[in-house]
């Protein structure tokens, strides 16, 4: 097996690799190359060896979800999210559209390591079998390599990635009453990515002491926020899968109604947001991150249902990347989002996160304002945007994360099995 290379990450994106962090206690992780790709990390595991962990997750909603997904599935049904051993992960080849071969190799690829429940992932082309040989002794050499030092998840993380240009890690301390917990996760992404999931994998750990049930809830609360609110191309993946596995190991416990609960269900879900805001910002090609927050609708749904229809819209995504203030197209995602909304209150604002200072107020209560395209400009030339719908219809807000589209995403999608 040969060693681990590490490898050369674009200077623009090494701001978002971690350099510290304080890891879960009770974790291991590690991450190996196998040879299914021609170099590089190309599996990963994380594993709770003297803790078992409690699991919840989120799998894609596409009719052909993959092998692994439908592994993974039936583990968390038969065990009822109890016991979990950890998750591993292969990269190169997605085992997706693989029939009854696909699900046989997937089961054995959950079984080589322990006969405990395992969170199964696989990720790259469609319609390829895996090649077990390697990745069984990968994973060997994964678990061989594994450690609980932040370098370890790392390499977790690299073993996860396909066009990701950096390996998405965050790791975080949060305090209680009566003691503190920690979470790291990792996510991976760049095309393919739209909500129901939306194409990715992502699993955070956390050393909480929290029941299955009631993870289950606040996994599902945390996704319709993070990863089931980003967006790079509309394409729903056949193999997206977000799971959470707590081990206990700090032997602070989160339980239901009470305070400490909800600060983890916020730490969780800001969390999961941040994960998902690094996958939109490693979108293949994307030279704009885009926040689009719908604000005063009848339900969190409805907004949310603006906010998607805004965020896929290849119009509004073209004028992003060349520079141009259409807000025009934004205004018509609006209307045709399906939302009954009332035009005369609809308002726009669009302004910088970067200068918060550039901001304008391009359309009141159903009414243009001059456009002012020197500001426009200053706007459009930093690299995060903000998209600001008022609906004035209620109380309720959604937000979506996207990214612009430009000649480098299709040149990268035109070559991806190359």
């Amino acid at each position: 097996m040969r060693k681990f290379a590490s490898r050369a990450f674009p200077t623009a994106k090494q701001i978002y690799i971690p350099k510290e962090g304080t890891c879960p206690l009770g974790f291991i992780a590690g991450g190996a190359h196998s040879g299914v790709k021609k170099e590089f990390n190309d599996v990963a595991v994380v594993l709770s060896p003297k803790h078992e962990c409690t699991a919840a997750a989120v799998f894609t909603k596409n009719k052909f979800c993959a092998a692994p997904v439908q592994v993974s599935k039936r583990i968390l049904k038969e065990s009822k999210g109890n016991g979990y051993y950890g998750v591993i992960v292969n990269s190169g080849c997605a085992n997706a559209c693989t029939g009854d071969a696909g699900l046989a190799d997937a089961q054995v690829m959950a079984k080589h390591l322990t006969n405990k429940p395992v969170v199964v992932m696989s990720t790259g082309v469609i319609g390829q079998r895996l090649q077990l040989d390697k990745i069984k002794k990968g994973l060997d050499a994964a678990v061989a390599n594994a450690g609980s030092d932040l370098a370890h998840w790392q390499s977790a993380a690299e073993g996860i990635m396909t066009t990701d240009t950096f390996p998405k890690l965050i790791s975080r301390e949060f305090k209680t009453k009566t003691g503190s917990y920690r979470m790291t996760g990792w996510s991976k992404g760049a095309g393919m990515i739209h909500p129901n999931m939306a194409t990715m994998l992502s699993a955070t750990f956390t050393d909480a002491k929290i029941s299955s049930d009631l993870l289950s809830s606040t996994v599902k609360f945390a996704a319709d926020r993070s990863f089931n609110a980003i967006s790079i191309d509309g394409d729903t993946s056949t193999n997206d899968t977000y799971v959470v596995l707590a081990n206990g190991a700090s032997n602070t416990e989160i339980k239901a109604n009470t305070l400490e609960y909800e600060e983890f269900k916020k730490n969780l879900t800001e969390f999961s947001i941040d994960l998902a805001k690094l996958i939109v910002r490693d979108g293949e090609g994307a030279t704009k991150f885009i926040h689009i927050k719908v604000k005063g609708a009848k339900s969190f749904e409805e907004a949310k249902q603006v906010a998607s229809t805004i965020a896929t819209s290849p119009l509004v995504k073209t004028a992003i990347y060349g520079k141009d203030a259409n807000w025009g197209r934004i205004v018509c995602a609006v209307g045709y989002s399906g939302v009954d909304i009332t035009p005369e209150k609809v308002n726009l604002h669009f302004s910088s996160l970067t200068k918060p200072e550039l901001s304008l107020h391009l359309f009141k209560n159903g009414s243009p304002f001059e456009i002012n395209e020197d500001v426009a400009a200053k706007i459009l030339d930093t690299p995060d945007i903000l998209i600001e719908i008022g609906l004035g219809l209620g109380e309720e807000e959604a937000s979506m994360f996207t990214c612009d589209f430009s000649h480098e995403y299709v040149s990268i999608n035109a070559d991806y099995r190359s």
